[in-house]
């Protein structure tokens, strides 16, 4: 059904046309259309979120979902469309979504994360987030930003080319989403709640999962696995997404290789691989060229962790099978008893085979897809992150190192959760004993960030902001600590793509290092690992007034504080100043 014109969308039209619109729509698998002002097609969603009984490893439990689907409707659209989506709470816990990598050009009110663009989405409440998807295709996904409801409200979010645009790639024969997940047998929300009162790390999830499913590793879980059927000599698009909660993933299927072609929903330089890596919040698609004949064999396809550092993680795999469709007139054995080839997975520590996989990855840079590197800098800062320690409530024993409970900071400052909207707050200036503007631009406390820790662990608590002018250019270099011992961190900036100028192990050297970056053609991303017990340089443009959550998409992480937000203040012109908040915006 065709939703009403909302404002700033073209005129009813009449019963033929609107046919037609739906036809096309049923076409490209999308729902209703309405014909948007000088873009696209306003896409029209409802993502109705309640409880759904779902069974895995044999442990049937009620888990929170969009439309009573694990993982969720995918969104489709394409790139310039206007995306609305009808969001009902009939479920107890308070929800947000997050459009992850969704720019939000002059919508931040609809970017999602919890108490920094809007309140939650109370039980029996509505929201309806708006947005353009300006100057992106590809694949993205979207997901829950409280708590940690994502790890079972995610989805895909597919953005083809606009009409009559092709790729910069051979078309393929056809395309595939692929999510990875977690999966725990107990209720999420009762795992995190406990890692905070104890201070401890969580328990780890019991499965991961490819579309909703474990495979065929688990116990119970053989029927419970995603096949990919495929006829020989075609090429198929995988879109790769990894929605796991606390790990970065590889991921192989045996006896084959891909073609990579877009990262976060930027066209790449194409490479080859066998082997890939997403961290959380990444997503990847490639070309899968399937052999020229039809083999005797299915092909696993599998992914397990890439684990560093002090989180804990689940040491599993989980799998699903390619199948290659018998053709016509063929006569050998069923496909059942056909043999089974496995594919050979790095080590889980493999942080050689990451640095080689992540150098590889450069922007098209031609003139139909530049790269607009910033060769100035405006604002540079360097920010320290990794996992310390908070002091254990007096009469309480803690469960994290020599009795303290784990803390996270970004330059010692460890964010703490205001009870009001950040965005709401500044829009009508009310910050007073909401947020302070002053974030700290360099850490505070200068040490040997990669090598013997100081003595004191500890961080402090605060909502503090960096502010920008709009238009600034930044260079904000992420450098990874060893307080506790090192990790890798996937970091990930809402609002913004970013380049990735240049990354190193040790500590980064501001008078050596920039003299290596890369401002040709380096990768456009929205999430990016930092290298464990190494460095990170990434500059954009502020180029989109808000306020704008970084944080680290290991949501143990982001729980524990590891996060901070940019308040992009407005520019000079119409086009340059956020719009007031809709009218539906949840109160807190």
């Amino acid at each position: 059904m065709v939703a009403s014109p909302i404002p700033g969308s073209a005129p009813v039209f009449s019963s033929t046309i609107r046919a037609l619109l739906l036809v096309l729509g049923v076409l490209l698998q999308l729902p209703g259309l309405v014909l948007a002002k000088n873009t696209g097609i306003t896409r029209h969603y409802t993502f109705e979120i309640k409880l759904q009984n779902i069974t895995r490893l044999c442990h049937t439990k009620s888990i929170v979902s969009v439309n009573g689907m694990l993982p969720g409707p995918p969104i489709i659209a394409r790139e310039g469309d206007r995306v609305v989506v009808k969001v009902v709470n009939h479920v107890q816990n308070n929800v947000t979504l997050h459009w992850h990598g969704i720019r939000q050009l002059l919508s931040g009110w609809a970017d999602g994360p919890a108490y920094v663009t809007q309140c939650p989405i109370q039980y029996g409440q509505t929201y309806v987030y708006n947005f353009t998807i300006t100057g992106q295709r590809g694949t993205l996904f979207w997901h829950a930003h409280i708590s940690w409801l994502r790890t079972t409200l995610y989805g895909s979010i597919i953005i083809f080319p606009k009409r009559n645009v092709s790729y910069p790639f051979a078309k393929p024969y056809k395309e595939v989403p692929i999510i990875f997940g977690e999966w725990w047998n107990s209720d999420p929300e009762d795992v995190i709640s406990q890692a905070l009162q104890t201070g401890g790390g969580p328990n780890i999830s019991d499965a991961y999962t490819i579309n909703g499913f474990p495979g065929p590793l688990y116990n119970c879980s053989t029927k419970d696995t995603f096949k990919l059927k495929v006829k020989a000599g075609k090429t198929y698009l995988l879109r790769l997404i990894n929605a796991a909660v606390n790990d970065d993933l590889v991921f192989s299927i045996a006896g084959h290789t891909f073609t990579v072609v877009d990262a976060d929903a930027v066209y790449i330089k194409p490479f080859s691989t066998d082997t890939l890596l997403l961290t959380p919040g990444q997503t990847t698609n490639v070309l899968l060229k399937t052999k020229s004949y039809y083999p005797s064999a299915t092909f696993l396809m599998a992914a397990r962790p890439y684990a560093t550092g002090l989180s804990p993680f689940d040491s599993s795999t989980t799998a699903g099978i390619l199948e290659y469709k018998k053709p016509y007139n063929y006569s050998s054995v069923s496909i059942k008893h056909l043999p089974l080839c496995k594919p050979t997975l790095p080590a889980i520590n493999d942080t050689s085979f990451v640095t080689n996989f992540t150098k590889k990855f450069h922007s098209l840079a031609n003139p139909q897809y530049p790269a607009n590197v910033p060769q100035t800098v405006d604002k540079g800062l360097l920010f320290t992150i990794g996992i310390g320690s908070s002091p254990c409530p007096r009469n309480q024993t803690c469960q994290g190192p020599n009795g303290i409970k784990f803390a996270a900071a970004i330059n010692n400052v460890s964010f703490a959760m205001p009870t009001t909207a950040l965005l709401e707050a500044h829009f009508f200036g009310k910050s007073n004993g909401i947020y302070t503007a002053d974030f700290p631009t360099n850490p505070p406390f200068p040490f040997n960030y990669t090598g013997s820790p100081p003595n004191n662990t500890m961080v402090n608590n605060g909502t503090k902001l960096v502010v920008l002018p709009f238009n600034t250019s930044v260079e904000v270099v992420l450098q990874d600590t060893n307080l506790l011992g090192v990790e890798s961190h996937p970091f990930h900036l809402h609002g913004f793509n970013f380049f990735v100028v240049g990354q190193g192990f040790g500590n980064y050297d501001p008078s050596k290092d920039p003299a290596n970056f890369n401002l040709v053609d380096p990768v456009e991303r929205n999430t990016v690992g930092v290298p464990p017990g190494g460095w990170i340089a990434l500059r954009f443009f502020a180029d989109n007034p808000g306020i704008w959550l970084m944080h680290c998409h290991f949501d143990i992480h982001t729980s524990w504080g590891l996060r901070m937000a940019w308040l992009v203040l407005d520019g000079k012109t119409p086009n340059q100043k956020l719009p007031p908040p809709p009218l539906d915006l949840p109160k807190c």
